[in-house]
């Protein structure tokens, strides 16, 4: 591992991409200190403390998640990437139900690069969409009488937090562009993943408050769960690299095909069915419709609504059901989007390639949709498990939610799967100037 780490540096483009890609990211790290004009710190603190402690979570907590603790600061990067992120599903999904789009998707490079420029013309509407609701909810704190978030509330507050806001998430998409054409690659997710990672030190202070090693007599976590909670750190870890890797790979036979004297065809292959398609989309769709109430009950200051908001909210049994149905229904959602068994049966039938045993056409339409639909419940009962995983940590070893996140849920989804990535292609490079990877039993295989 030390020698593939000093090659890395040995090799002039890759020390480049390297250096560029932890460059870039420093930026947007000083970016989430930077704070918005108009805004009483301390009294944003204090309200984002009552409202987790009153709430148990709000669509604002996944934002701050994805914005490595942006949101509850109010910085210029306080949106993250999450309205790229939503630009870029919502894009993904009408794709799959509108014809032009679709065909567009097929175009190739051309097709793709049209689609790209809608999600970000899509992305600064809905940045500016979110900022001004933003703005809107910190002049009107309905929860929490006696806060005065904002200094000097009215129109231009407003328009202020929309261009600050906005222009934060249009900046944070150009350094993952960079990322990803001068960086190492997946530049986006590296965002994602160092704004989860940089609380990190967060959740290691309030673990260290909470061991005391100093104070045996007011210690709230004793050593011994404190090595259980490693040792499911490490289980986690490691079943979500088996299940993320996880493939059923079905076999392709193609025919051989006589052209003059040339044999074409005839050559076997595969292909890789993943068991875990939707991944973490699925938590987060589950997590933005079943925090929605909880989210305008912040905004409604109505005490039957709020009661009833208080039933879906973290740490309810009915919120556990409701959160892991949720998730089940969009992994099959979202695969059934993606994946066309149909389209897949028609390539494979005009290249001359089958399954064996199984019929050219339909039938092969058939068993690959029924075999998907198998390994699909496999792949959403895990994600289902990890998402929830958290708060029976949470509520079993009595440790904040901070804490108990890393255990589970979107965060180690994300921080594993771009890990995976990011060591595949700083391999590819290794490999390409034969020197050694990572790993020299095999190759690492990446997310697909």
């Amino acid at each position: 591992m030390l020698s593939a780490l000093t090659n890395s540096f040995r090799i002039p483009d890759l020390k480049r991409r390297l250096l560029v890609t932890i460059a870039l990211l420093a930026v947007y790290r000083i970016g989430c200190y930077v704070p918005t004009p108009g805004i009483d710190g301390a009294a944003l603190t204090e309200f984002f403390s009552r409202l987790s402690k009153t709430q148990g979570g709000t669509l604002f907590g996944i934002i701050n998640m994805f914005s490595g603790g942006a949101m509850e600061r109010l910085t210029i990067f306080a949106l993250g990437i999450m309205p790229y992120i939503s630009a870029s599903i919502i894009l993904q999904l009408l794709t799959a139900v509108i014809p032009a789009l679709e065909k567009l998707a097929k175009e190739g490079k051309a097709g793709y690069e049209r689609i790209n420029q809608y999600t970000r013309y899509s992305t600064v509407a809905l940045a500016i969409i979110q900022s001004f609701f933003i703005a809107l909810w910190l002049e009107n704190p309905a929860r929490f009488e006696g806060l005065k978030i904002v200094m000097h509330p009215g129109v231009g507050f407003r328009i202020l937090t929309v261009l600050t806001l906005t222009t934060g998430t249009i900046f944070i998409m150009w350094l993952g562009e960079q990322i990803q054409e001068r960086g190492i690659g997946n530049g986006i997710s590296l965002v994602i993943t160092a704004g989860i990672i940089s609380r990190i030190p967060a959740a290691m202070h309030q673990l260290f408050i909470l061991l005391s090693p100093f104070s045996p007599s007011r210690r709230q976590v004793q050593p011994f769960t404190l090595l259980v909670m490693a040792a499911f750190l490490v289980g986690v870890v490691f079943a979500v690299i088996l299940v993320t890797q996880g493939q059923r790979k079905i076999p392709v036979q193609y025919a051989r095909r006589i052209v003059g004297r040339k044999i074409f065809g005839g050559q076997s292959t595969y292909i890789p069915l993943k068991v875990d398609t939707a991944g973490v989309i699925a938590i987060i769709f589950a997590q933005s419709i079943i925090l929605f109430p909880a989210t305008l009950a912040s905004f409604i200051p109505n005490p039957t609504f709020q009661n009833w908001a208080q039933g879906l909210v973290r740490g309810h049994l009915l919120y556990t059901v409701v959160y892991a149905l949720m998730i089940i229904f969009f992994c099959y959602f979202y695969t059934a989007i993606v994946f066309n068994p149909l389209d897949l049966a028609d390539n494979m039938k005009k290249y001359g390639g089958f399954i064996p045993g199984i019929r050219p056409g339909s039938s092969t339409a058939e068993f690959l949709e029924f075999v998907m639909t198998r390994i699909t419940l496999a792949g959403a009962l895990f994600i289902t498990f990890i998402a929830i995983f958290p708060d029976f940590i949470m509520a079993w070893l009595k440790i904040p939610h901070l804490v108990a996140s890393f255990f589970g849920g979107t965060g180690i989804l994300i921080i594993v799967g771009v890990m995976l990535d990011t060591v595949k292609q700083i391999e590819s490079h290794l490999l390409m100037h034969h020197y050694e990877g990572f790993i020299k039993s095999g190759r690492i295989k990446g997310r697909r």
